[in-house]
């Protein structure tokens, strides 16, 4: 009995689930049998580059696209094959879809009134999810006479009203400027924390994903490459892909020589052994990559000990000098050294 009790509490906390799922069109596969979790109430975002499945898997989920193959479940009922109108979730689009001929107040409760919900009731509401937003007394307002970060809050009002299961935002802060956008990136954590619903989030912003997200899955090809918590992905990537696309690494190519005092020992380029905090990795015939974040070298006094590199800048921005050195292309495992530690 207690069995059951622990397996129906774990059912719950799993909002979503998506079981090998594909999705081709034509020739092209855009999701490629991906299996996931999002748990009640964590803000969980898609993150990748242009053409990674991350929104293709996002409509899978709203329905505005069924799979090839899989099973998508929503609160532990399958829903597959359920049209958008009977999944109890609903959508932020990047354009918003305000209705232009209906106010701010009427555009909020147009969810409700389809519902058939009585009038005090959706004065109620609508009026509750203004004030979440920040927007009240903007109720008889155009859509036309909005600011776009005014905007964005009504469609978000208009989403959470109906109190869905799971909130789907498909890029909405894409139409920002970067001053608003980033102001906005903290409004929507805040409130996903006031209502405590399961947020999905798709972006392709890497700052984006890691100033919101509970935990994110880092898509690519089709497949997420890795899912964890900002941190994590950082700190401990598990790809060549992952670790240059969560912000600037040098990866050095290097053999495997063994472990020692909790330390993973990599033999780079030029004879040098690095140490690497934790276990490496089980498989690394194919060899292995030390990631080296420009933010985490660390230069001591000088000694006698000293070998001195001479460089030459290949690329410069403003704000920003950066080298990367190359690497072998076929390298496929990547480990990261402690922050602490002198390489």
């Amino acid at each position: 009995m207690a069995a059951r009790h622990e397996e129906a509490g774990s059912l719950a906390e799993i909002q979503v689930r998506l079981v090998n799922v594909t999705k081709t069109f034509g020739d092209v596969v855009a999701v490629d049998h991906v299996d996931l979790e999002v748990r009640s109430g964590e803000f969980f975002s898609l993150l990748g580059p242009s053409g990674c499945g991350k929104t293709t898997t996002l409509r899978i989920i709203g329905g505005f696209e069924e799979p090839t193959s899989g099973l998508v479940e929503l609160q532990g009922q399958d829903v597959t094959w359920l049209p958008p109108y009977r999944r109890n979730v609903n959508t932020v689009f990047q354009n918003y879809a305000l209705f232009p001929h209906l106010d701010v107040f009427e555009n909020v409760a147009f969810g409700l009134r389809r519902k058939g919900i009585a009038g005090p009731e959706v004065r109620r509401r609508v009026e509750e999810m203004l004030e979440l937003v920040e927007l009240p007394g903007l109720g008889r307002r155009r859509p036309s006479q909005l600011s776009g970060g005014q905007a964005q809050r009504v469609a978000l009002a208009r989403a959470l009203v109906n109190r869905p299961a799971v909130l789907l935002l498909d890029e909405p802060l894409g139409a920002l400027d970067l001053k608003l956008r980033k102001q906005m990136q903290l409004e929507l954590k805040r409130i996903q924390q006031e209502v405590g619903i399961t947020f999905i989030y798709v972006t392709h912003d890497q700052e984006e994903a890691m100033t919101m997200s509970d935990r994110i899955a880092v898509m690519h090809g089709g497949r997420h490459e890795q899912l964890g918590d900002p941190e994590d992905l950082y700190e401990r990537p598990k790809t060549r892909f992952v670790a240059g696309f969560l912000g600037a690494s040098n990866l050095l190519a290097g053999t495997l020589e063994g472990t020692a005092d909790g330390f993973t020992l990599v033999r780079i380029a030029g004879g040098t052994l690095v140490r690497v905090p934790g276990p490496g990795p089980e498989d690394a015939r194919a060899g292995i990559e030390v990631g080296v974040r420009p933010e985490k070298i660390r230069i001591p006094r000088r000694s006698a000990s000293w070998r001195m590199v001479r460089q030459t800048p290949v690329r410069t921005s403003w704000l920003a000098r950066s080298w990367m050195p190359r690497t072998s292309a076929s390298a496929r495992n990547t480990s990261f050294a402690s922050p602490q530690r002198r390489l």
